[in-house]
C-alpha cells in the first residue's frame, strides 16, 4: 500500500520519462514529465541519487523493488503512518512529505481488489 500510494502521488501511476533525463525518453514510456527535474519512472526516482541507471528506473520492476528495499531499510516501518514512510525513502522537500496521505485510500482499494486482503499500509 505505502508503494502503491507513492507510485500515484509521484507519477500517478505513469512510466515516466523526462526532458531532462533524454536518455529516459528512449525506453517504454507512458508520459513526459516536466523538464524541470531529473526524476524518472513510477516512483520518479533519480540516478543522481543512486537509484539506479536511467535504463533501471525506466523499468517499473526494477524501480518498485529499489523502494521495496529502501523501505526494508527504514526502521519500524510497519508501524509508521504511510506518509511518514513513504517519506523516509523518498526524502521529498519537507513542506511535501504529508502529500502520499492524500492516495492512501485509493492505494488501499487499489491493493484490496488485486489481492483480495483488507489492505493496511
Amino acid at each position: 500500500t505505502i508503494a502503491v500510494a507513492t507510485a500515484m502521488q509521484e507519477s500517478s501511476l505513469y512510466n515516466s520519462a523526462s526532458p531532462a533525463v533524454p536518455e529516459s525518453l528512449n525506453y517504454p514510456h507512458d508520459k513526459v514529465s516536466s523538464p524541470d527535474t531529473d526524476s524518472v519512472g513510477l516512483f520518479q526516482q533519480r540516478t543522481s541519487q543512486g537509484w539506479g541507471t536511467v535504463e533501471q528506473l525506466m523499468t517499473p520492476t526494477y524501480s518498485a523493488k529499489a523502494f521495496y528495499l529502501s523501505l526494508k531499510k527504514v526502521g519500524g516501518w510497519e508501524s509508521m503512518a504511510l506518509t511518514d514512510a513513504a517519506a523516509a525513502v523518498q526524502r521529498p522537500y519537507w513542506k511535501y512529505r504529508s502529500y502520499y496521505a492524500k492516495r492512501e485510500d485509493a492505494a488501499k482499494q487499489i491493493v484490496t481488489r488485486l489481492t483480495g486482503v483488507t489492505a493496511g499500509i
